[in-house]
């Protein structure tokens, strides 16, 4: 799910970036913003930090003490993206194995599908690997399944989310075009 969020985030900026008339700050902070923000990457309570759309304020500066530097106190308004429990995706098979596959969703990298999550799929070995239905299309490589999250994990030492899914449910599975 996409959210819009207010954040107050802090950026530094070094002395020689300061300018009297106020505009290569201005530009400046905003540059340091846009890279503090994608360093950053994801926060277990956001999500996923994807844009800033609007820069709705900035404090008054103050310098540190030991390097000249200045902190400038910001709010702006961005676009996170986290899944949850019960929502309904579209992701993208990319590495398939034989107890399950895994899929990309937007930034999220690490969704599993098990295969006793799969109903009416069976396993078969071959150059590339896929799974089969009788009933369905098949899954393999670069195709997109529709699946509902049944759970998420936060890692912190990664800075992301890990999800399981399953096609348990209605209108889930491949996704024909």
């Amino acid at each position: 799910m996409f959210l819009k969020v207010k954040l107050p985030w802090n950026v530094v900026i070094p002395a020689e970036n300061l300018d009297p008339k106020g505009l290569i700050l201005q530009r400046s902070i905003v540059l340091h913003l846009l890279d503090d923000f994608a360093c950053r990457k994801a926060t277990k309570d956001l999500g996923y930090f994807l844009a800033v759309m609007t820069l709705e304020s900035i404090g008054e500066g103050k310098v540190r003490q030991n390097t000249g530097e200045v902190l400038f106190p910001v709010v702006f308004s961005g676009i996170t993206f986290k899944i949850f429990r019960g929502e309904i995706l579209e992701g993208t098979v990319h590495k398939i194995l034989k107890h399950g596959v895994f899929l990309r969703c937007g930034p999220i990298e690490n969704i599993y599908l098990s295969c006793t999550k799969m109903p009416d799929y069976r396993y078969m070995q071959a150059e590339s690997p896929v799974f089969l239905s009788d009933k369905h299309p098949k899954i393999e490589k670069d195709v997109v399944v529709r699946f509902i999250v049944i759970g998420t994990k936060w890692l912190e030492a990664e800075r992301e989310f890990q999800a399981l899914v399953s096609l348990e449910g209605d209108f889930l599975g491949p996704v024909s075009e």
